[in-house]
């Protein structure tokens, strides 16, 4: 039996899934919450095998949520739910530790094969984002250089001041 825990401050988007969720014979929703901060409560006393998490919620949005459940549930699972294609909110969402990300609009058609593979050990991201992600795959991180300035910035030096450490 997969255990479900969904994160969502839509009591709609909860409700939904639960629909989907309920005539599964290998899965059960075990918990919901609205926020991150829920979230975190009740993975702890829930410990669910995957967790569905929407990104943009009050309190605590998901990214952190998920950073922060890791940190302490290591192989916590987690599908990012979301009406958001951005693809660096994919890309934060995956380096959170997040193994699939899907669109709202694909839940109907997607959650269920999703949750399965997620729960086999899989990574799912829905194919319409892809091509966002290729697209910035080869961006290239800040310099030596780059870097070495926004710390004088950081820093709270001029530009003049600047300059002259440069």
């Amino acid at each position: 039996m997969i255990r479900i825990l969904c994160v969502d401050d839509h009591p709609l988007l909860r409700e939904g899934i639960a629909a989907l969720i309920e005539n599964q014979p290998d899965m059960k929703l075990i918990a919901e919450a609205c926020n991150g901060r829920e979230a975190l409560e009740s993975f702890r006393k829930h410990r669910p095998d995957i967790t569905l998490m929407d990104v943009q919620m009050p309190e605590m949005g998901g990214i952190d949520a998920i950073s922060t459940i890791r940190s302490e549930f290591a192989d916590a699972r987690f599908i990012v739910l979301t009406t958001h294609p951005g693809d660096t909110l994919v890309s934060r969402a995956l380096r959170a530790g997040a193994r699939a990300y899907l669109l709202k609009s694909s839940v109907r058609k997607d959650l269920l094969e999703t949750i399965r593979a997620v729960h086999a050990g899989q990574k799912r991201v829905s194919p319409e984002l892809v091509a966002g992600i290729a697209e910035h795959a080869a961006d290239s991180a800040l310099t030596p250089r780059e870097i070495e300035v926004l710390r004088l910035v950081a820093g709270g030096n001029a530009n003049k001041e600047i300059a002259a450490r440069l």
